[in-house]
């Protein structure tokens, strides 16, 4: 059965709010969050793994969903609901094996033949992307576009498609009308970070009939 995610799906970013992961999360979750990503390109591996320890604390006692960027490892220590691959990390079906087959396994695609490929894979959601010109992450892939993405969810039949890459206020609700069962936000959330919750609620009751 295909993993239900909620319409937006934060990921966290240090760089990006100056703020620590478990503040991050606190923040999301007064906003309406009940699935996070916890992702951490620069820091130090301890300080990210006392960090998570502690947002993963904070979700449990508030019934949230938490999954790691790229650690595997990370996600193993401390428990947390799964993980999130990219095209360079370790392969799917070594992480399904780590993990159990309980865990939440999210990929990254951003080319047809590679949601190809991972519609063939042991993973719980694909994401797409970038679909609109991003800024969080250096050296990003071709930008996909809106018609890409609705082929993308044909592609995909049962399975749970997020759309990221440059998905703001703005423009979230033209990527889901196209077929995103969700997207992923960080900087248009996280930039200011005294706005959080508030930016969040926003976008949660915004009508795409």
């Amino acid at each position: 059965m295909p993993i239900s995610l909620p319409r937006i799906y934060p990921i966290t970013d240090r760089a990006v709010s100056g703020l620590s992961h478990t503040e991050q999360v606190k923040r999301l979750i007064e906003g309406g969050a009940t699935f996070i990503q916890l992702r951490d390109k620069d820091g130090a591996p301890k300080s990210f793994l006392q960090d998570a320890e502690a947002a993963i604390i904070v979700a449990r006692q508030n019934d949230v969903r938490i999954v790691i960027n790229d650690r595997v490892d990370v996600a193993m220590t401390l428990g947390a609901d799964g993980v999130h691959l990219g095209q360079s990390d370790i392969p799917v079906d070594a992480a399904r094996r780590l993990l159990g087959a309980d865990a939440i396994i999210g990929f990254s695609t951003h080319t047809i033949s590679q949601v190809q490929i991972a519609a063939t894979l042991a993973v719980d959601y694909v994401a797409f992307g970038p679909v609109f010109d991003t800024r969080t992450k250096r050296d990003h892939e071709p930008l996909v576009g809106l018609e890409h993405l609705r082929e993308v969810k044909r592609a995909l039949a049962d399975t749970t498609l997020v759309a990221i890459g440059g998905i703001s206020a703005v423009n979230f609700r033209s990527a889901l009308v196209a077929g995103a069962d969700s997207v992923a936000v960080i900087s248009d959330l996280l930039k200011q970070p005294n706005k959080i919750s508030e930016k969040l609620k926003r976008m949660l009751t915004v009508s795409l009939d």
